[in-house]
């Protein structure tokens, strides 16, 4: 009795989290890696940045949206200390941050679906199958294992993932039709995506620069090679199967009658059940603790989205040539991240508790310019989703509404307006291309945002009775960069609404909106 007690008792502690690393050690940790690569190359790190600073960073990236008025001020006026992890932790509960990192997801996991519309309009299925986990905070392993070995082929014909369009029945099937359920793209998209790996440059011959061979490729790919279309002619929208004992592949379009067995990439023999898909012996080896790979390539790419640039970078190239920039901490994080039990809100709130995060990124001192240096934040161009909800969020519209449906209509404002902004090259040194500079300056939402007869924010600002022009100009900046103007802003402000009596205060209101909007300031989280 006193044995079950225990058991129960630990699975208590377990299922509410008191046994939970602390991510405050882990942030120390991380710091102390970052200062002592600072000190060895002599730099100087930026000082820590105002608390409106760190709100829109953190806004931005949590929720993937500039913070409401009130919401700005609710936490400039907060006196508690701790109240820049508290607001990661409040952040982390909303509705906006599993909003926002479905997004995140679905570009990552599927970003076929931006482009192809047959892939488009099965996204219903994969978000309601990923939302829920990202709102509970499942384990990333777990996550993946459900990913690599969800059956193709429900036992129920009514039941399970419809690829007509089965009113979005959550299912992470929609990953295998965006890679046409072909084993050789399967392999390359595991590989790059969930152990850092490029592996698809050795799909015809060994890789030229990397120690993969041709043999490893087709190896990893014949763990899907028993996922089979129902339909070939079809492969879009039929039905899959699997041939449960396949695990060796026949690579296709040869002239060799060459076989290759399913191995793992470091080269160790896989452990076969019977009656039982090959992918689940994947799916093991890779969530296995100590996997060489897995728990490594993950925290890289978290710190990548964090910082706009990863500890390896690109974050899917670990190969011997391409070094970390700090392999200590890497090989640290991933060790945490495992001890964690794969906590993905545990690794970013350790990520988003140091110095290194919380740093200005006003460049201080001429060694900062290294972004992954990290001795000041790394300035990172908005993706097109936090663009557009971060201008409905000031123009007071609900960026969280309709957003799925938004998705995948292709005539809707926000469709067209992702597609127009579709981030290339790095982060951390993106352009606006002339397209874009003229939809911000011409566009139908900024143009109704800073109307004074259709803009809700410049009306609301006019109607409150009682508020200096001082106070309206205040309000102007808090919705649209998150902080008040400068004393130099100000005098330029001032100037120009002294300039616009022919046509009305309320026009240069509009005006000064429009260039706000229009500023690097509210493009980039910095």
């Amino acid at each position: 009795m006193y044995l079950q007690l225990g058991v129960l008792a630990v699975t208590a502690v377990a299922a509410f989290g008191l046994n939970k690393p602390d991510p405050q050690h882990l942030s120390k940790q991380i710091d102390s890696r970052i200062n002592e690569r600072l000190t060895t190359v002599s730099v100087k790190p930026a000082p820590l940045a105002d608390d409106a600073t760190f709100a829109r960073r953190t806004y931005l990236l949590l929720v993937g949206r500039v913070a409401l008025t009130s919401e700005v001020h609710a936490f400039l006026e907060d006196k508690d200390p701790k109240k820049r992890d508290k607001l990661v932790v409040k952040l982390m509960k909303s509705p906006g941050y599993t909003n926002h990192f479905n997004t995140v997801w679905r570009n990552w996991l599927i970003p076929e679906a931006a482009t192809r519309y047959e892939i488009m309009y099965l996204m219903p299925q994969f978000d309601n199958w990923i939302r829920p986990k990202l709102k509970n905070n499942v384990p990333f392993d777990q996550i993946v294992r459900e990913l690599i070995t969800t059956p193709v082929a429900p036992q129920n014909p009514n039941q399970g993932f419809d690829p007509y369009g089965g009113g979005g029945v959550p299912s992470p099937l929609p990953w295998y039709y965006a890679k046409d359920a072909k084993p050789e793209n399967l392999a390359a998209a595991v590989t790059r995506q969930f152990l850092g790996v490029q592996l698809e440059c050795a799909q015809c011959h060994n890789h030229p620069f990397a120690k993969w061979s041709r043999t490893q490729f087709w190896g990893m790919a014949a763990f899907f090679g028993g996922i089979q279309s129902t339909q070939p002619d079809q492969p879009y929208f039929s039905p899959l199967r699997e041939v449960f004992d396949r695990r060796e592949l026949a690579i296709p379009n040869s002239n060799s009658d060459e076989v290759i067995q399913a191995t793992f990439l470091d080269d160790s023999e896989p452990e076969w059940k019977a009656k039982t898909s090959s992918r689940v012996a994947l799916a093991d080896w890779m969530t296995k603790p100590g996997n060489p790979f897995f728990a490594r390539a993950t925290v890289n790419r978290m710190w990548a989205y964090v910082f706009g640039v990863g500890i390896v970078e690109p974050v899917d190239d670990f190969t011997d040539e391409n070094k970390p920039s700090h392999p200590e901490l890497l090989h640290e994080l991933a060790k945490a991240f495992e001890k964690s039990g794969y906590d993905q809100q545990y690794l970013l709130r350790a990520i988003m508790a140091t110095d290194a995060y919380q740093r200005s990124s006003a460049q201080t001192e001429p060694g900062q310019s290294d972004a992954r240096l990290l001795a000041r934040f790394p300035v990172q161009g908005l993706t097109p989703e936090q663009l557009y909800d971060s201008l409905a969020t000031v123009v007071m519209a609900d960026p969280e509404q309709n957003v799925m449906f938004a998705f995948q209509n292709p005539q809707s404002p926000r469709r067209m307006f992702l597609e127009k902004f579709a981030l290339t090259g790095k982060k951390t040194e993106s352009q606006t291309s002339i397209l874009q500079a003229l939809t911000l300056m011409n566009g139908q939402t900024v143009a109704e945002a800073t109307q004074s007869d259709g803009g809700k924010l410049i009306a609301s600002v006019i109607e409150i009775p009682g508020l200096t022009d001082a106070e309206r100009v205040d309000a102007i900046y808090l919705a649209a960069l998150g902080r008040k103007p400068t004393a130099e802003e100000r005098v330029r402000v001032e100037k120009h609404l002294k300039t616009g009596l022919l046509w009305g205060k309320t026009r240069r209101y509009g005006d000064l909106l429009w260039a706000l909007l229009n500023s690097t300031e509210f493009r980039t989280n910095h």
